[in-house]
């Protein structure tokens, strides 16, 4: 439902979590919202600690908090630190909503992810099917502490009458992103695969399967756009899926980065590997019924984080 407007010009603005890929680019969205805007670097403010972040809240006094701050990785660091996963996100988001609750921030906008969502939820996947079944073993503990965040914002919301709202991103991409092959992410990992094909003069490069299953993927940056938007305009009980509406298939994707990267060889299936799930789609027809839609094409998206990952190389080198 579309809430009271919710303006953001004139007020403080805590972006937590600013330095990872979701809230830098927060960060700069709302530079066009005439707003001030907080930050706490991890060395100065410990978000698992309580009585620090109560004391930070205190001190600095936000209006609106954008809750981007989460411990994150792939399925190897998922499987073998889950208790770091559960225990350090829930406590992050429940230090956070708690001293929001206490100082009377007006809104507060959560960030999930759509792991929270059975393994095979009916697709595409709308916001009603949280909790509906089994989740994805391999990200579980991520998951379950996500779907806490949501759970805390709508208990804030029915017992305190708190303005605090949830997203939940698709698959992600853009500046800022991990592009180590160890630990990435299927984009940019394909990224730094075609990119280092193309230094070496390599022949080919390798995907997983078939090449078969579709994936849904939105720049970061867009996401950041529908979170002000969000902010501003949505108040709901319900979260609120975030993604492109469209899906492509690995293969399709792989033609993508490869077109931008300027890497002309073949593109060699793997098919002894495992394709994992067909299909991962979002309905974002609830935030596309609320007035917004993304505006970054994948290709484009794809070419403009690529020229980003070979400026980072230059100052590396």
């Amino acid at each position: 439902m579309i809430g009271e407007p919710f303006a953001l010009a004139g007020k403080r603005v805590f972006v937590a979590g600013h330095r990872g890929m979701v809230g830098s680019a927060i960060v700069r969205r709302l530079a066009r919202e005439d707003c001030e805007i907080l930050t706490a670097a991890r060395a100065d403010l410990d978000l698992k600690d309580q009585a620090a972040v109560r004391g930070w809240f205190e001190a600095e006094r936000p209006d609106a908090v954008f809750l981007a701050a989460a411990k994150v990785g792939g399925i190897l660091a998922n499987d073998s630190f889950p208790a770091d996963f559960l225990y350090d996100n829930l406590m992050i988001e429940a230090n956070i909503i708690e001293a929001a609750h206490r100082v009377d921030v007006a809104k507060l906008l959560f960030l999930g992810s759509s792991c929270i969502y059975p393994k095979f939820a009916p697709q595409p996947i709308e916001e009603g099917a949280l909790l509906t079944g089994a989740l994805e073993p391999t990200n579980e503990w991520y998951a379950v502490a996500k779907i806490a965040g949501i759970k805390l914002c709508q208990a804030y919301r029915r017992q305190h009458g708190r303005d605090y709202i949830s997203a939940m991103p698709t698959n992600l991409y853009g500046p800022g992103d991990n592009f180590d092959l160890q630990s990435s992410h299927v984009l940019p990992a394909l990224i730094r695969k075609a990119h280092d094909a193309r230094q070496k003069g390599a022949a080919s490069i390798e995907i997983w399967g078939t090449g078969t299953p579709r994936r849904e993927f939105l720049h970061v940056d867009d996401l950041a756009d529908a979170c002000v938007f969000l902010m501003k305009t949505y108040s709901g009980d319900e979260h609120v899926n975030v993604g492109s509406g469209s899906d492509v298939t690995i293969l399709e994707l792989t033609q993508m980065v490869t077109q931008a990267v300027g890497f002309a060889g073949e593109i060699v299936r793997d098919t002894s590997k495992p394709d994992g799930t067909p299909r991962k789609l979002m309905s974002s027809e609830k935030l596309h019924a609320l007035g917004w839609s993304p505006s970054i094409g994948l290709q484009e998206g794809i070419a403009g984080v690529y020229d980003w990952f070979l400026k980072q190389e230059r100052l590396v080198a």
